[in-house]
C-alpha cells in the first residue's frame, strides 16, 4: 500500500506543479492583453488564475494531510505568448493537457479505492471537482476564442 500512496503523491505533485505554473502564466499573460474588450479578457484570466491557486491548495492538502507526502514547490514549464489569440490558445491547450493528466490520476484513485479506506471519498471528490473546474476553463477560453 505504501507504494501506491507514494506513486499517488508523485502524481499529485506533478499536478501541483502544473497548477503553480498555470497560475503564474495566467497572471503574466493578463498583463500583456491590450486592445478593445481587453478588460473582460484580463478579468477572466485573473479569475482563472485564482481558481488555479485554489487547486494548488487542494493538491497540497491531499498530498500533505491525506497521504503524508511532501508538497512540491516546483514549477512545470510555462509558455510565452504575446497576443490575445496566442495567449488564449496556449492556455486552452494547457487546460486540456491538465484535464488529461488529472483524469489519469482520478482513474488510478478509483481503481485503487480499497487502498484508501479512510481517504477515498474525499480524495476522489477533490480531484473530480478540480477536473470539472478545468473543464469550465476550457469552455470559457473556447468562448473567448470564438470556437
Amino acid at each position: 500500500m505504501a507504494g501506491f500512496k507514494e506513486d499517488l503523491v508523485k502524481m499529485l505533485n506533478g499536478a501541483l506543479e502544473l497548477e503553480h505554473a498555470a497560475r503564474i502564466q495566467y497572471l503574466a499573460h493578463a498583463e500583456l492583453v491590450t486592445g478593445l474588450m481587453s478588460e473582460k479578457i484580463i478579468e477572466r484570466l485573473k479569475e482563472i488564475a485564482s481558481d488555479e491557486e485554489k487547486h494548488e491548495g487542494k493538491f497540497r492538502n491531499l498530498i500533505g494531510n491525506f497521504l503524508g507526502g511532501e508538497p512540491s514547490m516546483g514549477l512545470a514549464p510555462t509558455h510565452k505568448a504575446n497576443d490575445i489569440t496566442k495567449i488564449l490558445e496556449v492556455n486552452l491547450k494547457g487546460e486540456k493537457d491538465a484535464i488529461d493528466i488529472y483524469k489519469g490520476i482520478y482513474k488510478k484513485v478509483v481503481e485503487n479505492k480499497e487502498k484508501l479506506p479512510y481517504e477515498f471519498e474525499f480524495i476522489e471528490h477533490e480531484i473530480r471537482h478540480i477536473i470539472a473546474e478545468e473543464e469550465e476553463h476550457v469552455t470559457e477560453l473556447s468562448v473567448l476564442l470564438g470556437k
